[in-house]
Parts: structure tokens; sequence; C-alpha cells
């Protein structure tokens, strides 16, 4: 199949990038490298049937034209900022770059005739849930409390109303939204990784301070009503998730409409991340409390059920000192990363 990547030059979208030429699919990737990384197209470029190009996915004429030229038949779309803080303090650039550049896409996507996408969504969609729906089902109330979280919300509501013009019209169009938890470490054959800059992520800091690169780990908000006052999260292997979504894409029957959540079914608490970064690297790196951070819930875990009956995805890599031993010996190979 021939398979547009957004975002190709990040750590998810490369990851995806990755799976789909070791699976034997034609890839074009899109990306402006404001986040991306150019090392990640280099380690990409020798895997598979690979086209790059340099771009902004809200440039609609660029993007069709990267569509039409390899006669593209699904997009899986990763473009996106996805800094929560960040989008609380530029929310402006948040509604810009994640929901404004998806509408552009979709217009290529119009123009193009491509029928089928899988969205990178979130698990933001869903804010802060009350106690009841934790673990989180698709069923829980979509009530975003970041720019964040419902600038990916308003992409959702642009598929589902392009979706159903697309059925009045008894044409054929065809998507995925996947509402993925943190996701984390990294290609176990090395070749990519995680390499943000700035990094906000917990595992890769905790493994800078490790590996000498900063002075202490902050734990932001000790007194969260979690059984050690700090937040609980859900880490999905970045594989497993991109597993989820080329299990997606083998789904999309005409006219599907699939929303899932993608994790691997249990939270893990700050402190409990910290503790296993330490048995992985075996040092005993510092720590320091600071004060809770705008927009953070207390807990957010997945309930992966549906997705489980549904597509009979669930993730293999479940055990929180083998996800973080991949970001370490990515980590140890790449001590700064693809630069």
């Amino acid at each position: 199949m021939n398979v547009l990547v957004t975002g190709a030059a990040g750590y998810i979208g490369s990851h995806a990038v990755m799976r789909l030429l070791e699976d034997g699919h034609a890839v074009t990737g899109v990306d402006d490298l404001s986040r991306g990384n150019l090392g990640a197209v280099a380690a990409l470029t020798p895997v598979g049937d690979f086209d790059f190009v340099e771009g902004d996915l809200g440039d609609t004429a660029l993007v069709e034209a990267a569509l039409r030229r390899r006669e593209v038949e699904l997009v899986m779309h990763f473009g996106a900022l996805a800094y929560v803080g960040e989008s609380m303090e530029q929310p402006l650039r948040y509604y810009r770059q994640n929901t404004a550049a998806s509408l552009g896409l979709l217009e290529a996507i119009e123009a193009a005739g491509v029928k089928r996408m899988v969205f990178s969504s979130t698990c933001a969609t869903y804010g802060e849930p009350s106690e009841e729906h934790v673990p989180i089902s698709e069923s829980c109330p979509q009530d975003p409390i970041n720019p964040y979280g419902r600038s990916k919300l308003m992409v959702e509501h642009l598929l589902s109303d392009y979706a159903a013009m697309k059925r009045a019209k008894g044409e054929d169009f065809a998507y995925a939204a996947l509402r993925y938890f943190n996701v984390a470490g990294a290609h176990r054959g090395g070749l990519v990784g995680e390499d943000h800059k700035p990094e906000s992520h917990l595992i890769p800091i905790c493994l800078e301070v490790a590996i000498g690169q900063r002075e202490k780990i902050t734990i932001f908000g000790t007194d969260y009503p979690t059984t050690d006052g700090t937040c609980i999260r859900d880490y999905v292997h970045v594989e497993d998730l991109i597993d989820a979504h080329v299990t997606a894409m083998a789904a999309l029957e005409q006219g599907a409409e699939l929303k899932y959540n993608i994790g691997i079914g249990r939270g893990y608490s700050v402190r409990e991340v910290i503790d296993a970064c330490r048995r992985v690297t075996g040092i005993d790196f510092p720590e320091t409390e600071g004060t809770r951070r705008p927009g953070d819930p207390p807990a957010l875990y997945n309930d992966p059920t549906k997705v489980n009956n549904d597509l009979g995805w669930s993730a293999k890599i479940t055990d929180l000192d083998e996800i973080i031993a991949t970001a370490w010996r990515w980590k140890q190979a790449n001590p700064n990363g693809y630069a």
C-alpha cells in the first residue's frame, strides 16, 4: 500500500514509518522539522521505499501534490504539537498547528481522492475524568481541560463531519481515531528513538539525569489524590502503539468510523516510574519536589476492552522496566539524540 505519514521525522511518526517500511509498504513522509529530526529521516531512508517531503502540513497544495505523486491510499496523521503546558501558554499556536493544519490536510485528501485515514488522537480529549470513569473507556465523556486536548478533539469532530458528508453523498471514506496514553520506549532494533528538544516526557528526562545531562528530576505535584501523591499514567510502548495503528489500518472497511483508546490497561505513578528508571539504569539519581503543573489530571489510564474485543489488539510490552530498557539502550547509544 502507498501510505503518507505526517510528522514522519518525529518520535512516533518515525516509528510508524519504520514499521510500515518493514511491512513492505511505500511511504511518503511529510514534516516541517520544527520538532522532527533529519537524523530520523536519514535512519529510515535505507530501510525501504521512503520518500521524504519537508514542508508545512498546512500547505494544502504541497500535501495534495505529495498524495497525488505516489497515489497515496491511506494517511497516518501524527503531525502535531503535543506539550500540554505549552498549549496553555500558546493556545493559538496549537489550534493553528493541530486543528487548522488538519483541516488543510483533509482538504488535500478530498482533492486527491484518498479514502482512508488513521488519526493520532489523545487521551487528553477526556480531560479530567471522574473516579468512576477510571480506567478510561471510550464511553467516558470527552471534556478536555487544555488547548492541546481541545485542538485534538476538534480534529475528531472534523473527521466525523467529513465522513458524514461522504456517506450522505454515497462516497467511500473511512477513518480511525486512536486516543492513546503516554508513549514511551524506542525501536528495539535501535534505529530510531525519542529525541525531543525541549524534552518534557518523564522517562527520557529521568534518563538524562541518569546519564548526567540534567542535575535532577523534578516531581510536579506530590499532593494528588493517588496512592503516593503523584500523577498516575498509562505508558504504552511506541512499537505497540504503532502496531495498533497498523491493526486499525487493516480494519478500515468502507464507511468505518473507529474510535479506540490505546494503552496497556494499568497506570504507574511518577514515583514508580522514577524508581523503575533507577532500577534499569543502576543509577540512584537525585529528585526534587515541585508544585503541580496546570492542566495535569491526577490519574489517566486505559481500559483496553473495546479495542481488544473489536480488533484483537493488545499491548505486548507491558512491563515498565522492559519499556524503559528500550529507551535506555537508545539513550546510551545516542546520548545527544540524532545530533
